[in-house]
């Protein structure tokens, strides 16, 4: 398995894969040491996460140059990135205790509660996007919960898939607590389905594309083993007529072009008010021109190469099929020729419904915008998706929360970038996937939500119901 600089197309390194007996000896591993962590005091599985932020945060530019080494995004992102990481550590290390605590809940019992145990092992297949920041999300919810984790990362980002696991060790971890399982792109699908099989794993989560997530979910419910999926998105951004425009352009040109475009919860449809609509694409070309491709690790840089070749000839067919459907282009709409993996950073208008970049997830450097006569075109431009992962509505404080209500998403942001916070649960509903991350909810999925009911022996008996 080799990785490949997506900016200069040269090769980084290559890593032997796993094979089947070592993937056994790591599950079991996995296991074992997840019977131990689970009676492990609460405070001590906390000071283990407070000790992983430490050390992310003593070697971010490290990190952030593997993750910009590996799949292109530039350098003062993925410090950024890193720099969450290290925040949600210590986010979860001060919550966690009252995230997890008993919650008593009045019933006919004496006394009676909630409590969060958890489940043992928990499967991850994690994407190569943000390939610090999906790992640790999962990962200090599942292992604060007393759970162990497996991941298997996306082949691209292999390097940082066994830094993370050495980020563990090095905190602390008792070994087999989290382990990387390096997995061929031919054999993900065999193995995964294996692993989910196996009955030393408890829980599975994935994050990706709505296929994967199909193909996981299928594999784990043959088990009937618990799924948290946070999948693809075709967010809406909604510009209404009183927008403050030049704001709303701004925050569209971050949400859009941030990590080359290459987010689940970037905006990716931009529903804009006709009266204004001429306005606002003025303003946001002009935001994109100002843009800089280029080289990631350079200083200035704000748009770096696609991850893969792969996904670059994907978005220019969205592009191309969009353009011969009867959309504009504004600007870019074409790959860079020379090495690696750039794509100009590209604005389509009069984008319509049933178009590609309409109704596809573009995942890329590609903003889509798409007239609506009033509120209630807007609204229903917005939901005529399958997806519902996050919406951002722009406008009057009032009259863009109204709107934005009745979209159908996991979140919604009234004059704000949508992005994840880790004291906010996040997830999607219809094909963005189900369950939540982060938050008490996000940590609360990696358990077994366990009812405790405690009669009273002089007291009458309850009636005997199902």
């Amino acid at each position: 398995m080799t990785t490949v600089n997506p900016a200069t197309g040269g090769e980084l390194r290559s890593y032997a894969t796993h094979d089947r007996t070592q993937v056994d000896a790591i599950l079991g591993a996995a296991h074992a040491t997840s019977l131990r962590w689970a009676g492990t005091p609460l405070e001590e599985r906390l000071q283990l996460l407070r000790r992983v932020g430490k050390l992310l945060t003593d070697r971010r530019r490290q990190y952030a140059a593997l993750v910009t080494a590996e799949m292109g995004k530039p350098l003062t992102e993925a410090l950024g990135e890193i720099d969450k990481c290290a925040l949600n550590c210590d986010v979860v290390a001060e919550l966690a205790p009252q995230w997890l605590a008993d919650h008593p809940v009045p019933s006919s019992a004496h006394c009676s509660w909630l409590r969060y145990e958890p489940l043992g092992v928990v499967f991850a297949v994690m994407p190569w996007n943000f390939p610090f920041w999906q790992v640790l999300r999962f990962a200090c919810a599942a292992l604060a919960a007393g759970n162990a984790a497996v991941l298997k990362h996306s082949p691209n980002v292999t390097g940082c898939a066994l830094a993370l696991e050495q980020l563990f060790a090095d905190a602390g971890a008792p070994e087999g607590l989290f382990a990387s399982l390096l997995v061929a792109e031919p054999d993900v699908a065999e193995t995964s389905a294996r692993v989910i099989a196996d009955p030393r794993v408890a829980a599975v989560t994935l994050t990706g594309s709505d296929r994967a997530g199909a193909a996981v979910a299928s594999a784990a419910g043959q088990a009937l083993k618990k799924t948290v999926l946070e999948l693809g998105g075709s967010d809406p951004f909604v510009v209404l007529d009183d927008a403050d425009l030049d704001a709303a352009a701004e925050a569209a040109v971050r949400s859009r072009f941030g990590n080359g475009g290459q987010s689940c919860i970037a905006a990716k449809r931009f529903v804009v008010a006709d009266a204004v609509a001429d306005e606002f694409v003025r303003l946001l070309a002009t935001k994109v021109a100002g843009l800089r491709l280029g080289d990631p690790t350079l200083v200035g840089v704000t748009v770096g190469p696609m991850a893969r070749p792969d996904l670059r000839e994907q978005l220019h067919r969205q592009v191309a099929e969009t353009l011969a459907q009867g959309a504009a282009l504004v600007a870019g709409g074409r790959p860079v020729d020379g090495p690696g993996c750039y794509y100009e950073p590209t604005v389509l208008d009069h984008v319509l419904p049933g178009m590609t970049a309409f109704g596809e997830e573009t995942f890329g450097p590609v903003a889509a915008v798409v007239r609506a006569r009033d509120d209630e075109h807007a609204l229903a431009l917005a939901n005529d998706t399958d997806y519902g992962l996050g919406a951002a509505v722009w406008g009057s404080a009032e009259r863009a929360l109204a709107v934005g209500s009745r979209i159908r998403s996991g979140a919604l942001f009234v004059n704000a970038v949508v992005a994840s916070d880790p004291r906010l649960p996040f997830g999607g509903t219809g094909r963005s996937g189900y369950g939540r991350e982060l938050s008490a909810e996000g940590t609360r999925e990696f358990t077994n939500v366990r009812t405790v009911y405690v009669g009273d022996a002089v007291g009458p008996l309850p009636a005997v119901t199902e």
